[in-house]
């Protein structure tokens, strides 16, 4: 008789998040799983024209584009990788928790993400200030005098296209961080509902994965 009680009240909090449009939870769950699929994918290819963009281009001036690379940071750039990458084990924790119904712990590892987060756009900013006093920053602050600036004009546009629009995608996790929070400080999170924070797992991750490949493509390639 408990556990049939049990069960009913489980069923009506699930039976709680969804929407009308939806004949069970099961459907709800599919359809937020290929949505979230969909804008990954269409994130894919937004972000495949860029790295188009940069192979055409390189493969075009090579050296002017390593030149250019020897003005990045190699230090700060691989502390921000390994601060996401470890952000990556954050936000999959917090998944867990939210899968196995712990809320201390999910709160926890949001918490823990949104700072490592924050950290990667602490170090972008300070990377950026140093290009803009470097005169390094394509249509504000360029003041580059060598052979080939032309060429390592079009590098710095799309180091600044590419790793700006990497970190609008973490700005806008951020805030996805904190509102996960929010709601998980709340209680609205339970071992049988935690959907949004496994399709906010998957967008964090698609994001870090980004870096993992503007990295070498950016800072390393010119020091082998």
């Amino acid at each position: 008789m408990a556990s049939s009680a049990t069960a009913a009240v489980a069923a009506g909090h699930t039976h709680a998040h969804v929407q009308h449009q939806f004949d069970d939870a099961e459907q709800q769950y599919s359809a937020a799983v290929l949505g979230m699929w969909a804008f990954l994918i269409q994130e894919i290819m937004f972000f495949g024209g860029l790295f188009l963009a940069y192979a055409l281009y390189r493969s075009s001036y090579p050296e002017a584009f390593a030149h250019a690379s020897h003005h990045l940071d190699v230090t700060l750039g691989a502390f921000n990788t390994a601060v996401l990458i470890a952000s990556s084990l954050t936000m999959a924790l917090a998944v867990h928790a939210a899968q196995t119904g712990h809320r201390a712990q999910l709160i926890l590892f949001l918490f823990l993400t949104l700072a490592l987060g924050s950290t990667f756009l602490g170090v972008k900013a300070i990377e950026y200030s140093h290009k803009w006093h470097e005169g390094l920053v394509p249509g504000l602050q360029w003041h580059v005098d060598a052979p080939d600036a032309r060429q390592q004009l079009i590098f710095f546009s799309l180091y600044f296209a590419m790793t700006g629009m990497h970190a609008l995608h973490m700005v806008v996790g951020a805030i996805g961080l904190i509102v996960l929070l929010l709601f998980a400080l709340q209680g609205k999170y339970t071992a049988e509902y935690n959907t949004p924070v496994e399709m906010f797992g998957l967008y964090w991750h698609f994001v870090d994965i980004v870096w993992i490949f503007l990295f070498p493509l950016l800072y390393l390639f010119a020091h082998h």
